[in-house]
């Protein structure tokens, strides 16, 4: 049976990190076996306590020094031995049942990487206007630039065969990570297919990180991975 690897970058998410792990062990992944690699990027709250009691269950990985998201990513690519990985964020703003169709598409044959798109399954009024506009111009300029036809490139959900990221190298780590992604996944010549995902987004108050400075380097990553990568 296939396997299925799932990586949870986590960072000061004491108070979420339980939850999501019990609901990806009640969530069917298409019937794959499921293993889990947590990176804890150096976590300053009680997260890395509560990780702890988990350690004989999953592979844990603790950061010395934080380094952001794109960071415990790689460390996470690192440690994978199965034949699917998927990225699954502490923060509850994607639900992860909606990664057993985008599954289903790799099982198929119909795809090496499946994205899972918010703009075609999440109403607008579920976004912030100032990260709608900059999500679909990133997008836009994505498809520009690698001859590409999505819809959300900055998406979160992506599963993908682990033969193309496994020995990916990771510089990213802020929002310029999903452009970097994307980047190294079409210049190896993935099939890249989408699917509506539901997207329960997060106000600034309740912890969203994302800034105008942010964009910027999504940009400059778009740019650089086309051209000088």
């Amino acid at each position: 049976m296939q396997t299925v690897d799932i990586i949870i970058p986590v960072y000061n998410e004491e108070k979420t990190i339980e939850n999501i792990l019990e609901i990806l062990e009640n969530t069917d992944f298409c019937n794959l076996n499921k293993n889990f690699i947590i990176v804890d990027d150096c976590s300053t709250d009680a997260t890395r306590e509560i990780l702890r009691k988990y350690e004989e269950k999953y592979t844990i990985v603790y950061k010395e020094k934080n380094g952001g998201k794109g960071s415990a990513v790689y460390e996470g690519f690192k440690n994978t031995t199965g034949d699917i990985v998927i990225i699954q964020d502490a923060d509850l703003e994607y639900n992860p049942s909606d990664y057993t169709p985008l599954l289903k598409l790799i099982i198929d044959g119909k795809a090496d990487v499946a994205y899972g798109s918010r703009f075609k399954g999440t109403p607008f009024k579920d976004f912030m206007f100032l990260s709608y506009v900059a999500n679909k111009f990133l997008t836009f300029l994505t498809n520009v630039l690698y001859g590409t036809k999505i819809s959300d490139m900055e998406t979160c959900y992506k599963a993908m065969k682990r033969e193309f990221v496994q020995n990916m190298k990771i510089n990213s780590n802020k929002f310029d990570l999903e452009p970097e992604i994307t980047a190294k996944l079409v210049k190896q010549g993935a099939k890249i297919e989408e699917l509506p995902i539901k997207y329960n987004a997060r106000s600034y108050q309740e912890g969203k990180k994302i800034t105008c400075i942010d964009g910027l380097m999504a940009i400059r990553a778009l740019f650089y991975y086309r051209f000088f990568d």
